[in-house]
């Protein structure tokens, strides 16, 4: 349904049931599959690529070019999966040439005035609550949770199944299944009721639990507690994707929790 007040570029390309309402705006090379509504106001600009069934509701603006001074115009594009929830006035921006695209993944709700920069990728089922801001080059795994008005550094990593406060600056990497709070950002535990909403047992919950007590609370510095997990821990998925994504951090990962600092 394209209400006759929105505007549509004959060049793109809309799938069957796509609701538009009043007051859209969509540019050329733009993509836009089937059963997804557009609310009125929403503007869509060069090089979207939007899935099946999403929501996308007023005053968002999906693929509007990158805020970088290096931006030279390249063709781009910004990616939205399926079943994909974008509130009001939410800002994805497109990719430059460092990775051609910005990357929404599936059954992801982004609420109200996210802003989603350059070149950052955000997996599946994750949840950006109100007014959290993704600098460039940013990846968040899937099932991420990251409380409102948080800010993420450029560049940082955020593993998957993990759990961000509200207010947060994340100036480093958070690694997977832990809960991150505080100033400056440090671990506080790992997300256990996350996990069990996801179907994992209280033997896989403790088998994780103690693999942070290993690098965040028996003093070690971050090679030594890995080390140390690599030598003396069974091998499982959990205890490879924790090392793996040590081992990859270019920033580094966030610090342990001192209760003795104010």
């Amino acid at each position: 349904m394209n209400q006759p007040l929105s505007y549509v570029h004959p060049q793109a390309k809309i799938a069957d049931n796509v609701v538009i309402e009043p007051f859209v705006t969509i540019h050329k090379n733009v993509e836009i599959g089937e059963g997804t509504w557009i609310g009125s106001s929403v503007t869509i600009m060069e090089g979207a690529r939007i899935g099946k069934n999403c929501k996308i509701f007023p005053g968002a603006v999906i693929s509007a070019i990158p805020q970088d001074m290096k931006f030279d115009g390249e063709a781009t594009t910004a990616v939205i999966g399926d079943n994909v929830t974008i509130r009001e006035c939410v800002t994805v921006n497109r990719g430059t040439k460092a990775s051609n695209t910005t990357k929404i993944g599936n059954n992801t709700l982004l609420m109200a005035y996210v802003h989603i920069a350059h070149d950052s990728f955000v997996g599946n089922n994750c949840i950006l609550a109100n007014g959290v801001t993704l600098a460039g080059h940013i990846n968040i795994g899937d099932y991420a949770v990251i409380g409102g008005l948080s800010a993420i550094h450029q560049f940082v990593n955020v593993g998957a199944h993990s759990m961000i406060s509200g207010g947060s600056l994340a100036r480093k990497d958070v690694p997977p299944y832990t809960k991150a709070a505080r100033e400056p950002l440090s671990y506080v535990g790992i997300n256990s009721v996350g996990l069990r909403r996801r179907g994992y047992d209280s033997a896989k919950i403790n088998e994780i639990q103690d693999i942070y007590r290993i690098i965040y609370l028996k003093g070690y510095k971050t090679s030594k507690a890995v080390s140390i997990l690599e030598a003396e821990t069974p091998a499982t998925p959990e205890r490879d994707e924790i090392i793996s994504f040590i081992n990859s951090s270019s920033r580094g990962i966030m610090r342990g929790y001192n209760r003795n600092e104010r």
